[in-house]
């Protein structure tokens, strides 16, 4: 056999350069292999199947203000509230700025372009390549090129970071969850609102019962006190008796002016909220003792997850800390960066626009991390724990949640117990006075026993006046407590999810450039919305709805003063009053359905909580949190049973 032949069947070994860049690509595959594991967090005990043994067939929650209060002075001052109050503008304002962050996370997935001239000099060193080489002009023969030399330029440069592992795309959805928890914040605040005016008005009332009170006590005080004068001047009585009266009057009387003085300042707290000037609230207390505010249902506690914005908001936060994961992992592989470039060049202007001028680049940057990774690492483990906050602190606020309810609804049952048997004893005592003080008048009585009576009097008054408080204030804490209060009406649910349109039926793309148009003053960044949007609110093409913003009371609707009531007199509504609050659709899994959640097999490990979005993080993943890989179960998340089924359903 020819001995060249033999040689010839070698394989050929590949050139130099090639082998240099396989094994770069060997190095930065590799670099991915050294990621750490995510850390499990514990599991949170399954959530109840009712309160304490109650549930309902529907859920207070459902109300609107106007439903569940029915007073149109307290009525009038929340919407003036809603109108005029400092903080919720500021919440609002919160939500704009958080609406900027989609728009700016989503440009970084895109190409990023530059024009523009350059202009400079530069001058080489005669010792170097570049500057050796500068001898002859060839366009002026003879003579030498000059150095320094001018840098003429003019052109544009693209750098586009191509999103391979969806980090940009996961930062931008990040940022639609965290706009959407910004929005229910300003919810929760609104229903605090609600109920922190709701409370200070019937603690007006309470306080109006009380000066009654008092002015009654004293006007039996002084009755008493002129049959006592009398009897003394009769010789019937000693002094002692005049004077007891006379300091039991005083005493009265100067914890009348105590009670004005908490009516000032609780009247001023409702001002403060309503943001207006100290000024008389308008009331009626005349039915204080016989007032019902409305009748509680509550639900089951799954109602919790949607009704609940806190719930809900840390929902999104925990989905959000979801991707920030997602985007600290992908930072430990290659990213591949494209650099290109075209203009004009020249070293002299009056070469600048000839054809020889042309230049350009394209350059493709596939570059990652090879060594000295601790910055990443510690970015990655650091989104791993705020994710395991995230996870304990919605834990944490279903529990508080649950525990909330069940407070208040035992404040509820108790404290309308002790009204009825607050109101029998008042019954005794007041005819215990009326025979105290006939038995005083024909001196069959001391006046010991006058007073004693007439002290007891207005001691179990007073009491029932503080009980009756604290019923009306358990009622209005268990209406918030349910999630009550972000809505002035029930008819009002599926319009908004404000500032978002139309999420009751999607969200199309009329919809998506009016929301741009709202939050940007331009409809052209409709489309960054509505895909950041995507998996939170589902996609609609026709737009049904006209007015997409209207109708609403909290938007659009002027404030309807109640009779009497000069609140608007000095301090008109402005033109633009707060945006709405955060209506839940009906159609939306999780927290954003009206709808109770479909009754779940037993062996559902997450029975009642909100369905994990396609394509989005799941915030029942417990295999190793990562957002979009599937999860088998949901230990760490609360499990809850179906409603009762008892023949009737919840529209």
């Amino acid at each position: 056999m020819d001995p060249s032949a033999k040689s010839s069947c070698k394989p050929v070994p590949p050139p130099v350069p090639i082998r240099a860049l396989n094994a770069c690509l060997a190095l930065l595959a590799l670099s991915g292999c050294a990621i750490p594991p995510l850390r499990r967090p514990q599991p949170m005990p399954p959530l109840p199947a009712s309160f304490v043994g109650e549930t309902a067939p529907t859920n207070s929650a459902e109300l609107g203000v106007e439903e569940f209060y029915q007073d149109p002075y307290l009525l009038s001052l929340i919407e003036h509230a809603l109108a005029n109050n400092r903080e919720l503008k500021i919440l609002n304002e919160e939500v704009q700025i958080a609406s900027t962050e989609i728009l700016a996370r989503s440009g970084a997935y895109l190409p990023f372009m530059t024009a523009g001239p350059v202009l400079g000099l530069d001058r080489p060193s005669n010792r170097t390549i570049d500057g050796a080489a500068l001898k002859f002009d060839e366009y002026v023969p003879g003579k030498l090129f000059s150095n320094p030399h001018g840098v003429y330029q003019i052109g544009t440069n693209l750098t586009w970071q191509l999103d391979i592992y969806r980090q940009l795309r996961n930062a931008r959805d990040a940022a639609a969850q965290r706009y959407v928890a910004a929005i229910e914040r300003r919810n929760d605040f609104l229903i605090n609102l609600v109920a922190e005016i709701a409370e200070n008005y019937y603690r007006l009332m309470a306080l109006d019962k009380r000066i009654e009170n008092l002015d009654q006590i004293i006007a039996f005080l002084e009755q008493s006190l002129q049959v006592a004068q009398a009897r003394k001047e009769a010789a019937r009585d000693t002094e002692l008796a005049v004077l007891r009266f006379e300091a039991e009057v005083r005493r009265n009387q100067s914890e009348k002016l105590i009670i004005n003085q908490s009516i000032i300042e609780v009247e001023n707290r409702i001002n403060l909220l309503a943001y207006r000037y100290p000024q008389p609230v308008p009331r009626n207390s005349a039915a204080f003792y016989d007032l019902v505010i409305h009748s509680l249902d509550v639900g089951i506690p799954s109602d919790l997850l949607q009704y609940r914005p806190d719930i809900r908001q840390a929902e999104r936060q925990l989905q959000a800390a979801g991707l920030d994961v997602e985007v600290a992992r992908a930072n430990f592989y290659p990213q591949l960066i494209l650099d290109a470039g075209v203009g004009l060049q020249a070293f002299n202007i009056s070469y600048l626009f000839m054809p020889q001028a042309v230049a350009g680049n394209v350059i493709a940057n596939f570059i990652g991390p090879l060594v000295n990774r601790r910055a990443i690492r510690a970015e990655f483990l650091a989104s791993d724990a705020r994710q395991k906050q995230a996870v304990y602190s919605y834990q944490l606020t279903i529990l508080k949640a649950f525990t909330e309810v069940v407070n208040r609804l035992t404040e509820v049952r108790n404290y309308t117990q002790s009204v009825e048997i607050k109101r029998a004893q008042l019954l005794a005592l007041e005819q215990a006075v009326d025979v105290a003080n006939q038995l005083f008048q024909f001196a069959r009585t001391e006046y010991l026993d006058v007073l004693t009576a007439q002290r007891d009097l207005r001691d179990a008054r007073t009491a029932l006046i503080d009980t009756k408080e604290l019923q009306l204030t358990a009622f209005v804490r268990a209406y918030q407590a349910l999630g009550g209060g972000a809505l002035l009406r029930s008819a009002d649910r599926s319009q908004l999810l404000d500032p978002i349109p139309n999420a009751e039926l999607g969200l199309s793309k009329p919809d998506s450039k009016r929301l741009s148009a709202f939050h940007f003053n331009s409809p052209r960044f409709s489309h960054a919305l509505r895909a950041s949007l995507r998996g939170i609110i589902p996609e609609n093409h026709p737009s049904t709805f006209a007015n997409p913003f209207g109708p609403n009371p909290f938007l659009h609707h002027e404030p309807t003063p109640a009779p009497d009531d000069p609140l608007n007199a000095d301090n008109p509504t402005p033109d633009q009053p707060p945006p709405a609050p955060f209506p839940i659709p009906s159609n939306l899994p999780g927290p954003f359905a009206s709808s109770p959640p479909s009754q779940p097999s037993p062996s559902s490990p997450a029975a009642g909580l909100p369905a994990p979005i396609p394509g989005e993080p799941n915030p029942t993943d417990s295999s190793d949190l990562n957002p979009r890989s599937p999860a088998p179960s949901d230990p760490q998340l609360p499990q809850v049973s179906p409603r009762p089924s008892n023949g009737q359903t919840k529209e």
